[in-house]
């Protein structure tokens, strides 16, 4: 009896330990044949966020091989920290879940950013759908009009969760700059934040020039907003005449606490999966995502629905993304203090 449960075991043993190396043999193709990819989004429908990571769902399945369908999934919470820990801790490290979080997450994680459970350098980046320059806007009947009155007066933006760049670039221009504004903080995502612009609850939001154009166009015909600064290395092509936050720096340290904090813009709208992928499904991935940014298809849905593709492969991301890391300790602990103080 021994023997033969010996020789059971064994041969269990062996057909475990064979279907496993089965698996890890399967080429790209033969993986995402028939699979489902999770495309998880970490903020609430609605927002430009949510808008590019719809629009890449609907054109990658077709470049990865094997032709998977790819499902969006919104996972808001803690500025999209919710979302990202789940994707680093929790999903399965197979190549079968994307996400897009905030562009500053590896900031965040730099800094000690309270909610950080992840590793930026240890996901996969697959790739840059576009830049992301945020701006802050005011309504109309606000009393400030211009940065300079944003410097002298009280005003109130609706805000959003504390890891967000809605909440994060007001808060550095309040510390660096001199201004004064103040977050009204609890709302879900930038589209109820902005409605509430609309309604008075507040005077001005901070959000994506890619959410504040889709969402409302008519604001910007109308002229029912100024836009007083832009979240930005360089200028957008949209808003030559809007000063970016390096452009207002007063000092030298200014603009190099601010420039280390805009790197965020060139992360952007960026996607990554877990770590532990398989080196050439992440290559199948990151070549996918390049074919896709060139996709005809895709480029006429940018276009109808009025946002921008500038893209930066996955190789390029995962080298910006891990220089963060060089930022030198004086610098960054005048970062921190510009970035983490309370309003």
């Amino acid at each position: 009896m021994r023997v033969c449960r010996r020789a059971i075991l064994t041969i269990l043993t062996a057909g475990i330990v064979g279907s496993g190396a089965a698996a890890s043999a399967q080429t790209p193709e033969q993986f995402y044949t028939g699979k489902t990819i999770d495309l998880v989004i970490g903020y609430p429908p609605g927002g430009s966020n949510d808008t590019l990571g719809r629009l890449l769902a609907r054109h990658l399945g077709k470049h990865i091989p094997g032709n998977p369908t790819l499902v969006p999934k919104n996972q808001p919470g803690a500025g999209s920290f919710l979302a990202v820990n789940t994707i680093f801790n929790v999903s399965p490290k197979d190549g079968t879940v994307i996400g897009i979080g905030a562009p500053t997450i590896p900031l965040d994680e730099k800094l000690g950013t309270h909610g950080v459970r992840f590793k930026t350098a240890e996901l996969n980046w697959i790739g840059r759908l576009d830049s992301l320059v945020n701006v802050v806007f005011m309504w109309k009947t606000s009393p400030v009009k211009t940065f300079a009155d944003a410097q002298k007066f009280q005003a109130t933006l609706s805000g959003t969760g504390v890891g967000s760049t809605v909440s994060i670039y007001p808060t550095v221009m309040n510390n660096v700059s001199g201004t004064k504004f103040k977050l009204v903080m609890g709302y879900k995502g930038s589209s109820e934040a902005m409605l509430a612009v609309e309604r008075g609850e507040v005077e001005g939001h901070s959000t994506s020039w890619t959410a504040l154009k889709v969402a409302h166009p008519d604001w910007l015909r109308d002229r029912s907003v100024t836009i007083l600064v832009q979240f930005a290395l360089k200028r957008h092509g949209e808003l030559p005449d809007v000063p970016t936050a390096v452009d207002l720096a007063r000092t030298d340290e200014e603009r190099a606490i601010l420039g280390a904090i805009m790197n965020a813009t060139e992360v952007g709208t960026a996607f990554f999966t877990t770590p532990g992928v398989p080196a050439d499904r992440l290559t199948a991935l990151r070549r996918a995502f390049d074919a896709t940014m060139t996709d005809a298809e895709l480029l006429a849905d940018a276009q109808k629905i009025h946002v921008g593709v500038s893209p930066m492969p996955g190789e390029e991301l995962q080298a910006l993304v891990a220089e963060v890391s060089n930022l030198s300790p004086a610098l960054l602990s005048k970062v921190r203090a510009a970035y983490t103080a309370a309003n």
